[in-house]
């Protein structure tokens, strides 16, 4: 039993370092992922400052680290077409614009998150 746990205790300080590691690639090259989590990091403020209820501030909250986690899939999918398909190609554009668009559409429910809990 010991070793099982030091074996999932291994394995968990893994993930979290490839998940550092990936987040601080990305941090490095991706500035659209930089201008999301400074977005995020404003928000998380006001979240805090105003009056609102642990609901309205959690969905707030989860909603930002949801923006932070599109982007991060859009820079992986982006990368991925670019290795696999470095010419241009309509198929590469269309897969590029489709991830884009996942993280304009959460950023979007963040945005109606915060409408809804200020004017509701």
């Amino acid at each position: 039993m010991i070793a099982f746990l030091k074996a999932e205790l291994l394995r968990l300080r893994n993930t979290c370092m490839w998940s550092l590691e990936g987040f601080c690639a990305a941090w490095a090259t991706e500035k659209s992922l930089r201008q999301w989590t400074l977005a995020n990091a404003a928000s998380a403020l006001l979240a805090f400052s105003l009056d609102l209820t642990p609901g309205e501030r959690a969905l707030i909250l989860a909603l930002g680290l949801l923006v932070l986690m599109a982007e991060l899939f859009n820079s992986a999918i982006e990368d991925a077409v670019d290795y696999i398909s470095p010419e241009r190609d309509p198929r590469a554009k269309k897969i590029k614009d489709c991830a884009s668009a996942a993280v304009a559409l959460t950023a979007l429910a963040g945005g109606v998150a915060w409408v809804v809990v200020l004017v509701g």
